[in-house]
């Protein structure tokens, strides 16, 4: 069971091999042995891919569940005796987790030398319990969490800038209805408008842009405002140092960007057990304005 949970997670029966330090013959021998007990087929498998079938697909869900309640039990166990052990799996955007999670992560690791973190990164919508998470870092508001515990960190600031030379080629915007005569560079979103929200004085304000560029990476798009093509819109954390060396300047100061609430989740029924609770304590304490969020003032 675990080395089928193994071969979908890693994609490959010769990365098991490696991880496992077993062969790649004996890895396909554990799965024949598995589909042969089950008597049904687990992997579609070809020379160049493999996927789950479709009763594989509700398996391999199946079999997480029970890896996860397995090791949670252990974990449980050596914690009566024991600093606590085990690896976690941590779901987070990608430019939060570069630059935020990762970095305090690998401090929680040195101290935790019994402990392993296996961090997901993506921009797309993940589901917890799907994708196996034991904590996801959720940046926006929060919907459908009836099972979840959230717990809020500092909000999520984002700031407007372009490069020195762009502003020196269009001019710099002064309000935000000059926006719309300017080249802007979006995020991909499937819920992303051709405006921008921002606030004066803590009331909204709503900016028509002039999309020229979008893309699904915050990297890619700040490498476009860097090479001068127009203005962007990004998470201060991922901009920091760009900002801090005047590579780019942030435009408009009376009208600011939305922040957004960012909390850690994890399921209620699994918020206690030691591991869970050991990282997320961390990271409560490890997380405030000024670990990721720049002052421009």
């Amino acid at each position: 069971m675990a080395v089928f949970v193994r071969v979908v997670d890693r994609g490959s029966f010769s990365a098991v091999a490696e991880e496992m330090r077993i062969s790649g013959t004996m890895v396909g021998l554990h799965i024949k042995a598995l589909e042969e007990h089950l008597g049904v087929r687990l992997l579609n498998r070809t020379t160049r891919r493999q996927s789950l079938t479709d009763f594989g697909q509700g398996y391999y869900q199946s079999c997480r569940r029970i890896l996860a309640d397995i090791e949670d039990s252990e974990s449980q166990a050596f914690a009566l005796h024991q600093k606590p052990r085990g690896k976690l799996r941590v779901g987070c955007p990608v430019s939060f987790g570069v630059h935020a999670l990762s970095p305090v992560t690998a401090q929680f690791l040195i101290e935790w030398t019994d402990m392993a973190v296996d961090l997901v990164l993506s921009d797309k919508s993940m589901d917890m319990a799907d994708e196996g998470l034991d904590v996801m870092i959720k940046i926006g508001e929060l919907l459908h969490v009836n099972t979840l515990v959230a717990r809020p960190i500092a909000p999520y600031r984002s700031v407007m800038c372009a490069s020195p030379a762009y502003i020196k080629r269009a001019g710099e915007p002064i309000t935000p209805e000059e926006l719309c005569h300017h080249r802007c560079l979006g995020f991909a979103h499937p819920i992303a408008a051709n405006e921008w929200t921002l606030q004066r004085e803590g009331k909204p304000v709503r900016a028509p842009v002039n999309i020229t560029m979008t893309c699904n990476n915050g990297e890619a798009l700040r490498r476009a405002a860097l090479n001068g093509l127009g203005i962007i819109m990004q998470p201060e954390i991922l901009l920091a140092e760009d900002l801090q060396h005047g590579r780019l300047l942030p435009l408009m100061s009376e009208f600011q960007p939305l922040a957004k609430p960012v909390h850690i989740l994890t399921f209620a029924n699994r918020q206690q057990l030691p591991k869970i609770r050991l990282y997320v304590d961390f990271l409560l304490k490890n997380f405030s304005a000024s670990l990721y969020a720049l002052n421009l003032e």
